[in-house]
């Protein structure tokens, strides 16, 4: 029995020391990680500052007529911090940036659009924006307001419209010719009910999250997407290296489409059943007169 007894004492103690052990080792692995992301930030503060401060000069040599439209993706929470993102559009007016979409989901900016074109001088909605002056003005910015809810109902009058034109098709015989959607179609639908809108060259993301939060998918299918980090956290530095850096390198267009592929899949599934609903109930009807 002391024996047994003896070895239990030794088996728990053996454990005790292990665990201990692996905690310590996760300690070390936590402080690792988070000194890694200290100095990590202290160097991207840094760079910012030189950057801001013109020490680093080729960061001036900016070719600002390559980036045609940007957005801004903002999480919702942060979006209700307005004079940031009054902060954030003078930097992108005093960069040279002219045609700028503001998304979040919620639409809490488009509700707020009133008190941030009367903060910023020479802003325009890009709706009623004219293109005869605003290319010669250098310090002149054209606005677009956008949420999710504009992303489903330009979908649902798309939808509804193609749904349209094919049950038009379907006493013509047509319709087997016509199931095929293309890119094409998509866009000629979007067009038509006035949600086709620019492409934009480049998308900012500020937030917590790595994604675009619902911006539509055919509006960006060969745009690139940049995660900024937290809007209370932007720097005139980081969004002038992230412009310098889109600029500077060649953009190879078409070699990625899957958001609007997939739309393109979803699409037709739904409106040729939707055809063949409409088409039994016309059978049904027939056969009862």
């Amino acid at each position: 029995m002391d024996f047994r007894d003896t070895m239990q004492k030794v088996y728990s103690w053996a454990c005790q020391i292990g665990n201990l052990g692996l905690w310590i080792i996760w300690l070390l692995i936590h402080f690792a990680v988070d000194l890694w992301y200290f100095a990590l930030h202290i160097a991207c503060a840094i760079e910012s500052y030189l950057i801001s401060s013109g020490i680093l000069k080729r960061y001036k040599a900016l070719d600002i007529d390559k980036l045609r439209y940007l957005a801004i993706v903002i999480e919702s929470e942060e979006a209700y911090h307005i004079p940031a993102v009054i902060q954030l559009l003078q930097w992108l007016v005093d960069i040279g940036v002219k045609h700028v979409c503001l998304y979040d989901a919620e639409g809490i900016l488009k509700k707020s659009k009133e008190s941030i074109l009367g903060k910023l001088n020479n802003a325009t909605l890009f709706e009623e924006a004219g293109e005869s002056n605003l290319l010669l003005d250098h310090k002149h910015i054209t606005l677009e307001f956008a949420s999710f809810p504009d992303g489903k109902e330009a979908v649902a009058k798309a939808a509804n419209l193609l749904f349209m034109k094919y049950v038009k098709l379907g006493g013509s015989g047509k319709i087997q010719e016509e199931k095929i959607f293309t890119e094409a179609h998509m866009s000629e639908a979007l067009r038509a009910v006035g949600c086709k809108g620019p492409e934009p060259d480049l998308l900012f993301v500020y937030g917590p999250v790595r994604c675009h939060l619902g911006f539509p998918a055919w509006r960006i299918r060969y745009t690139e997407i940049v995660h900024m980090g937290r809007l209370k956290s932007m720097r005139y530095g980081s969004l002038l290296k992230a412009i310098y850096k889109f600029t500077m390198v060649r953009q190879n267009y078409g070699k990625s489409s899957f958001n609007y592929i997939l739309l393109l899949q979803v699409v037709p599934h739904v409106l040729l059943k939707r055809y063949e609903r409409t088409r039994d109930l016309d059978r049904k009807n027939e056969s009862v007169t």
